[in-house]
Order: C-alpha cells, then structure tokens, then sequence
C-alpha cells in the first residue's frame, strides 16, 4: 500500500482560520458539508444521510469509549470473519433485517408477482450448469423430492430460455461449502435454463431447517442478545429473464420449524409450500427418483423491467 507524503497534497492557495470550534453540536454539519465536492450526486447523498442518522444514533445512546472500541472490534472481526466461501458481513445484515429492508425495497412488486427474499450468506459460489431433470443431491439423501416450477410473466405468459439458479442445504441442513469434507462442491446447487414452455425441474431432497454460522462475531451478537439463530426449511431460487426484473427467491417447506421466527426475517407466506408426498411409481419413473416421493412446485412470475 502506497502511504501518501504530506508534499504529495497541495496546500490551499490562502491558508484559511478556522472559523469556529468542531463541537458535538457542529460536527454532523462539517462532515456532511465535507462531501459537498463530491462529483457523484448519489454517493454524496448516501454518506450524508448515512452521517446524520449514525450520528442521530451516537447522540441517542452516548456510547463510552469502551463501548465504541467494542463496536470497532466487532466490525473488524467481521471482516476478518469473511473469505471466499464464508460472507459474514451479509450474514450481519441478514440477521439486523437489513437485507430483507433492501430487497422489499428494491422489489416493491406488482400484483401477482413472485415476492422476492434474501440472498443469503451461501451463494458464494457459481452453480453449476445442469439440464432440467438433472439431480442436484450429489450425496444421495435419504428420500428424493422432485421440484418443478415455471417461469411466467405477470399476465401468465411462460418465458422460454429464463436462467433459475437453485441452491440449498442438504437433509442434515448444511451447504457444500461448510462441509467440503462431507458433500462435493456443487452439491445442492444447479443453473437451469427454462424449455419452451417456460419449466424447469431437477430432483434433490427436501432440505432440513438449520442454524446460520454461529462461530463468528454474529453468533456471538445472538447469544449476547439470546436470540436464536436459526432458519426454517427452504430451497433458493434466482429467476433471470431479459427484459424482466430478476427475482430472488426462497420456497420454504410447509410445516418447518422456525417459519415464525426466521433468523433473518425472510418468510413471507406466499412462498411456503407443501412438499407432498407421492407414491406413483410411474411418476416416479419418468423423473428418474424411487417411489415414494416428495414434490414441491413453484411458479417464478416476473415483471418487466423499469424503463
């Protein structure tokens, strides 16, 4: 990293006085005023409002020293706490309810339209691409489920060559990418692309309910504020079309436990589910699992896209 040298910043042309003394009372002027230069419009927006209300809340709750070094730790932990397959800094705003915040923000939806949820902390890495009927449990669980879905406009109308990312814990409610030793990465996950009639389907198993990764500074925020941690049954989705909105998604399974309190306040009723059991052997034939099994269906309605 290059450290800048003092002979590296020009001085104003005419040294300036300060005109009056940084108070507890001025600051949050000076530093939004600080921004003013800033040739984004936005950027400048966010760090002003993004000043006043943090320090709307330093004033409300006139932390001591002590506490503000314990919340620069607990960031700095955060950080640190993040690599390629672990982001514990969404798993933070996951579970402040800010990332459920931004999503209904940002997918204020039509009428008839998929209702949108977090991403969650797991979609580290690309799924791999699969062929509609392919089997995403590469591990071989105990009871199969056939999940089928469509991709359709807001008016109905099937969307041929739509991509669906999937991803979801296994039946023991872990993803691949905590139990690389246990599942093959990949596991849980596949990118397909709709057929002429909008459908895709693929064979897994039903997820379990699992807790999200308690070994970080997060875990350590729910057990100070004895909160739980953890999530009911769900399988990811990502519906992407060209000229529509994507949408990120969860089903989640009937039933589960946790569907009243997720830990990251994801669950919307529109998108529980039944996974039925079925015992039809010829269905079970043409989708290549055993009998008896589980299915769950999901359309992924989109709307267009603004402008």
């Amino acid at each position: 990293m290059t450290v800048p040298r003092a002979e590296d910043t020009p001085a104003p042309a005419v040294p300036k006085e300060l005109a009056e003394d940084i108070t507890e009372d001025t600051v949050t002027d000076a530093v939004v005023e600080s921004f003013a230069g800033a040739p984004d419009a936005r950027l400048q927006e966010l760090l002003g409002a993004f000043v006043r209300h943090l320090h709307a809340a330093v004033r409300e709750v006139e932390p001591t020293m002590d506490e503000w070094e314990t919340a620069i730790g607990f960031l700095t932990r955060t950080g640190q706490k993040c690599d390629d397959v672990r982001q514990e800094f969404v798993l933070l705003s996951d579970v402040l309810g800010i990332s459920a915040l931004v999503e209904n923000i940002n997918h204020r939806k039509v009428a008839g339209a998929t209702e949108a949820t977090v991403l969650g902390p797991f979609h580290m890495t690309e799924s791999p691409v699969r062929d509609n009927g392919d089997c995403i449990d590469l591990v071989g669980g105990r009871t199969p489920c056939v999940v089928t879905g469509r991709v359709l406009t807001t008016d109905g109308t099937p969307i041929p060559g739509a991509q669906v990312d999937v991803w979801q814990a296994d039946e023991n409610g872990f993803y691949d990418v905590q139990v690389p030793d246990v599942q093959p990465a990949g596991n849980g996950r596949g990118l397909f692309t709709t057929d002429d009639e909008g459908r895709f389907w693929f064979t897994t198993v039903v997820p379990s309910y699992y807790p999200i990764p308690t070994d970080g500074p997060v875990g350590q925020l729910l057990e100070a504020t004895k909160r739980h941690p953890n999530r009911p049954a769900h399988i990811h989705f990502i519906a992407d079309a060209p000229g529509y909105t994507q949408v990120t998604t969860h089903i989640f399974v009937s039933g589960s436990p946790y569907l009243d309190s997720d830990a990251v306040f994801a669950v919307k009723r529109s998108l529980v589910r039944d996974f039925e059991p079925a015992d039809d052997p010829a269905g079970a034939e043409r989708y290549g699992v055993s009998n008896p099994y589980r299915h769950a269906q999901i359309d992924l309605v989109v709307q267009e896209a603004a402008g």
